[in-house]
């Protein structure tokens, strides 16, 4: 059925303080943003465990969104499939997770190659994967206060000698709220990263030069915020994009 707009609760809406900017968060890494907390578990995780053949299983405590979206309680077998897209390698916290513990790290191209994909080492971490919704969590993840709101997880790896390792993460390091804020440096490192080889760094120098200095650029100049990428590149990727 379609919904009918509402003229006078728009015009109420208007007059509200605008305070979605405060909904706004970093991704420091290149996959969905619930899984940014956990990727920073998984880091803290791989300076804990000697040897991580010797895992039994990985349990992950999250929230309804997260488990029932990108985890197991999705009940999409291409999330555990090595031959599935980068889009849906993206949306499988299982894979991000175990490709994270092994690495300590993300990559936002090579996290997600063919042959990362494929490491009989990864899969076998990946698929001893399993999620659980935990309320206390889907309680975190809906606060209506920007600095309580949670998008974390708490994971329990089971050795095969019963071992246990416990990692638990209510945001995200780089979160405003997180154990280290994304500063201006984040930012232009993370530009600099995304765009070696795409754009010259020529080009990369005058944009963040005008980009750190938006209110004296006048009427008319925003074209100056564009970026060239490079000619070949474009080329060599037209069918399936910079990446």
């Amino acid at each position: 059925m379609e919904k009918k707009l509402n003229i006078k609760s728009l015009s109420q809406k208007k007059r509200e303080p605008k305070k979605a900017i405060l909904e706004t968060y970093t991704k420091e890494y290149s996959a969905e943003y619930q899984a940014q907390a956990i990727i920073d578990i998984a880091k803290k995780l791989n300076k804990k465990i000697d040897n991580l053949k010797n895992i039994k299983k990985i349990d992950i405590y999250t929230s309804h969104h997260t488990h029932y979206v990108i985890g197991t309680g999705a009940n999409d077998p291409q999330k555990m499939d090595p031959n599935s897209s980068r889009e849906t390698l993206d949306h499988s916290i299982m894979y991000i997770f175990a490709v994270a513990l092994e690495d300590a790290d993300w990559h936002h191209v090579k996290s997600y190659s063919k042959s990362r994909a494929k490491r009989k080492s990864t899969i076998k971490i990946w698929r001893s994967i399993k999620t659980h919704e935990d309320k206390k969590w889907t309680r975190k993840y809906h606060d209506p206060n920007p600095s309580k709101k949670c998008f974390g997880a708490k994971v329990i790896i089971t050795m095969n000698n019963r071992k246990r390792f416990i990692e638990e993460l209510e945001r995200a390091d780089a979160h405003p709220y997180g154990s280290r804020p994304f500063k201006r440096k984040n930012y232009i490192n993370k530009f600099k990263t995304l765009t070696k080889n795409i754009i010259s760094n020529k080009d990369s120098e005058r944009f963040l030069k005008i980009v750190q200095n938006l209110k004296k650029i006048k009427s008319g100049q925003i074209k100056k915020l564009n970026i060239e990428i490079k000619k070949s590149k474009l080329k060599n990727n037209s069918k399936k994009g910079i990446f």
